[in-house]
C-alpha cells in the first residue's frame, strides 16, 4: 500500500483516462524518487507504470483498429452506392494517406493496350511531372508490384536496388521528393489491374499492420474498379440493346410504311388509277413535291412545285437507271426506270431535309409502279390499236360486204359510224411504234378509230371539219415524233361505205401537199382550190365555185350588177381593159370600177397568177353550168 499523497496506480489511471503522452507516465516515478520512496515501493510503482503503458498501447491499437475498420466500413458504403468511380478511388487514396499518416498516396492502373501502368489518382502530390508518370512493368517500385503481384516497401527509394530504376521514373520521384514508399497490388481474381501506394518525403519503415491496412484498401479499390467496369459494360450493353431495339422498331416501321405505300400504289393501278393518283399517293407518304416524266421527259403528273429540271436532272435519271437506285442531285431525288434499255419514266422528288434509305426505296417502288402503269396502258393501247386498226382496215377494204357487222364492231369500241366523222391520213418519217401509240390514244379520246402503217397513220375522228382535223393531227403528231408530219383529210362521212373513198382522197391530199412543197402542213381537198377538184373523189364543183366566185355571185344577185360577167370578159380579153370595155359595150372607166369592186370582194391578190388561175377555171366551170 502507498501512503496518501504518494504517487501510485491511481495516477497512471488518471493519465490513461486523459490519454496522456507516453513521456507523462514517467512523472509519478520521478516524483516518488524525489520524495525518497523506498526501493520496494519504487519497484512496485515502476511495475504499475509499465502495466499502464501496456494498457495505453493496447487502447491505442484498438482505437486505431476502430478507426481503420470505420474507414473500411465507409469505403464499403461508398462502393455500395457507387455512382462515380473517380470519386470512390479518390476517397480510397485519401483514406490511405490519412490512415497510414503519409504525406502522399496514389493509385496506378494497368493499360492493357500499352502494357504499362499510369497514374490514375493522386493525393498530396505537388509535381505535375509525377502525376503524368507512366511505369513499364518491373520498372520502379510500382512497376515491380504490378509485375510480381506482391506488396513491396522501401524506407529509402533511391538506395533500394530490388527494382529497376529508370531515369524518367527517378527524376519524377525526386521532383516529388519521395523517399519511403509502400505499394500493394490491386487484384481482381488472379489478375493485377493496378497498384495502391503510400509514400513519405522522409525515410521511415512500414509495419506489417500498415501493409495489411493498405492491402485492405487496395482490395476495396479493386472491387470498385471491377464493379465500375461491370456497370459500364452493363450500361453499354443496355445502350446497345436500346439502340438495336430502336433501330429494329424504326426498320420495322419503315418496312411496314413502305409495304403500305406499295400496296396503296398497286391498288390504285388495279382500280384503274392514273399517274396523278400515283403521284398524289407518293407525296402523301413521303411529303414534298413530285414531278413524273415520260421517256421524252414530258410531264405525266405534277404535285406541288418541283422547280425547273434540266440536263443535270436528266443525267441523274440516266445514272439512276444504270444503278437501279435513287440518285440525289441538287436537292432533288431522281428515280428512273427502263425496260430493255428503253427509258420508261422518271420521278423527281423535292423534299427538305435528309431523306432516309427507306423513303428512297419507296420512291423507287413508285417509279416501278409508274412504269408498270405505262406498260399496262401501252399493252392496252396496242391491243385496242390492233382492234381499231383491223376495223378501219375492214372499213377501207371490205365495207360493202357487211356494213351492219362493221357498225356493231364500231359500237363495241364506242364509235357510231352513222354520225359525222372525218378521215385523216398522216404521212411521217418517225417511229412507227410511237406514232401508233399516239394515234391509238387520239382515237380513244376522239371516239374514233386509228390504224398504223409504215410511214402513215390513218384516223377516223368524230367531227365535220376535215381541214381543222388535218392541221391538228399534223401539229400534235409532229410534237410527239419530233419530225415533220403532213396530213390530208376528207369528209365528213356518215356511213361505213363512205370511209374508203374518203381515205383515198385524204391520202391524195397529203401527197399533193408534199408535191406543192407544203410538207409539215395539214389540209382537206376542199381547201386546195382547183387542186382539190383534181384529187377529190367527189369532184365537188359546187363547193369549188361557191368558195371561189361566191362573193361575186352573191353581190350580183343582191345589186343586179354584172361582176362575174365582167371578170370573165376581162380574162377572155387577156386582161386588156379597152378590149373588155368593147366586148361589154361599156366605158373603160366602168370596167375599172367593176374590177375595183372585184378586188374589194375577193382580195387585192385576185389577179396574182395562182388566184387568177383558180378564178379563170371557176369562171369556165360557171359558164359550162349556166350555158343552155
Amino acid at each position: 500500500m502507498t501512503d496518501a499523497g504518494e504517487p501510485g496506480a491511481h495516477d497512471f489511471l488518471e493519465l490513461l483516462e486523459r490519454e496522456a503522452s507516453e513521456i507523462e507516465f514517467e512523472g509519478p516515478v520521478l516524483r516518488a524518487r524525489a520524495a525518497g520512496m523506498p526501493a520496494a515501493a519504487l519497484e512496485r510503482l515502476e511495475l504499475a507504470k509499465r502495466t499502464a503503458l501496456r494498457v495505453r498501447g493496447t487502447l491505442r491499437r484498438r482505437a486505431r483498429r476502430e478507426t481503420e475498420l470505420s474507414a473500411l466500413f465507409d469505403t464499403a458504403r461508398d462502393l455500395s452506392a457507387l455512382h462515380d468511380l473517380d470519386a470512390v478511388l479518390e476517397a480510397i487514396v485519401r483514406r490511405a494517406r490519412q490512415l497510414l499518416g503519409t504525406e502522399v498516396a496514389y493509385l496506378t492502373l494497368l493499360d492493357p493496350e500499352r502494357g504499362d501502368t499510369y497514374m490514375r489518382v493522386t493525393d498530396g502530390t505537388v509535381s505535375a511531372r509525377f502525376r503524368r508518370l507512366r511505369l513499364s512493368m518491373g520498372a520502379g517500385l510500382a512497376g515491380l508490384v504490378a509485375q510480381t503481384a506482391v506488396p513491396y516497401a522501401t524506407g529509402d527509394y533511391f538506395a533500394d536496388d530490388r527494382f529497376r530504376h529508370g531515369a524518367e521514373i527517378d527524376a519524377a520521384v525526386r521532383e516529388e521528393g519521395l523517399i519511403a514508399i509502400l505499394g500493394v497490388p490491386l487484384r481482381v481474381a488472379s489478375q493485377v489491374i493496378g497498384v495502391l501506394l503510400a509514400a513519405d518525403r522522409a525515410a521511415r519503415p512500414f509495419t506489417q499492420e500498415e501493409i495489411a491496412l493498405l492491402g485492405s484498401l487496395a482490395a476495396h479499390a479493386a472491387i470498385a474498379i471491377e464493379n465500375a467496369r461491370l456497370l459500364q459494360e452493363t450500361r453499354a450493353a443496355l445502350d446497345e440493346l436500346s439502340t438495336a431495339n430502336t433501330l429494329l422498331r424504326s426498320h420495322s416501321e419503315a418496312v411496314e410504311r413502305a409495304a403500305v405505300a406499295h400496296d396503296r400504289m398497286t391498288g390504285l393501278v388495279l382500280r384503274g388509277g392514273g399517274f396523278d393518283d400515283v403521284a398524289t399517293e407518293v407525296t402523301e407518304v413521303l411529303g414534298g413535291s413530285l414531278l413524273v416524266l415520260d421517256s421524252a421527259h414530258r410531264p405525266l403528273a405534277t404535285v406541288g412545285e418541283v422547280g425547273e429540271v434540266g440536263p443535270e436532272t436528266f443525267d441523274a435519271a440516266r445514272m439512276s437507271r444504270l444503278l437501279g437506285r435513287t440518285v440525289q442531285r441538287d436537292g432533288l431525288l431522281v428515280a428512273s426506270v427502263d425496260v430493255g434499255g428503253e427509258p420508261l419514266c422518271t420521278l423527281v422528288l423535292r423534299r427538305e431535309g435528309e431523306v432516309p434509305d427507306t423513303d428512297q426505296r419507296i420512291l423507287e417502288r413508285a417509279a416501278l409502279v409508274t412504269a408498270l402503269l405505262l406498260l399496262f396502258r401501252r399493252s392496252v393501247a396496242e391491243a385496242e390499236d390492233r382492234v381499231r386498226g383491223e376495223l378501219i382496215d375492214d372499213l377501207i377494204n371490205r365495207a360493202a360486204e357487211n356494213p351492219e357487222s362493221l357498225r356493231d364492231r364500231a359500237r363495241r369500241l364506242g364509235v357510231d359510224l352513222d354520225t359525222p366523222h372525218v378521215v385523216v391520213a398522216a404521212r411521217h418519217t418517225g417511229s412507227r411504234e410511237r406514232a401508233a401509240f399516239w394515234a391509238s390514244s387520239q382515237a380513244a379520246l376522239g371516239r374514233g378509230l386509228a390504224a398504223s402503217r409504215p410511214g402513215e397513220v390513218v384516223l377516223l375522228l368524230e367531227g365535220d371539219a376535215p381541214g381543222e382535223a388535218a392541221r391538228r393531227v399534223a401539229a400534235d403528231l409532229r410534237a410527239s415524233l419530233g419530225s415533220e408530219v403532213t396530213a390530208g383529210a376528207a369528209g365528213p362521212v356518215h356511213a361505213p361505205a363512205e370511209v374508203a373513198p374518203a381515205y383515198h382522197e385524204a391520202r391524195r391530199c397529203a401527197r399533193a401537199l408534199e408535191s406543192l412543197g407544203r410538207t409539215g402542213h395539214g389540209a382537206s381537198a376542199a381547201e386546195l382550190g382547183f387542186m382539190g377538184l383534181l384529187i377529190g373523189d367527189g369532184r365537188d364543183v359546187e363547193t369549188f365555185l361557191r368558195t371561189t366566185l361566191g362573193p361575186l355571185a352573191d353581190y350580183d344577185a343582191r345589186r343586179g350588177t354584172a361582176l362575174v360577167r365582167t371578170l370573165s370578159a376581162y380574162f377572155d380579153q387577156g386582161g386588156n381593159l379597152g378590149k373588155t370595155a368593147q366586148a361589154l359595150h361599156i366605158h373603160v372607166n366602168t370596167v375599172s370600177q367593176r374590177l375595183d369592186r372585184v378586188a374589194s370582194l375577193l382580195g387585192a391578190d385576185w389577179h396574182h397568177p395562182h388566184r387568177a388561175l383558180e378564178l379563170h377555171l371557176a369562171l369556165r366551170l360557171h359558164h359550162l353550168r349556166t350555158s343552155p
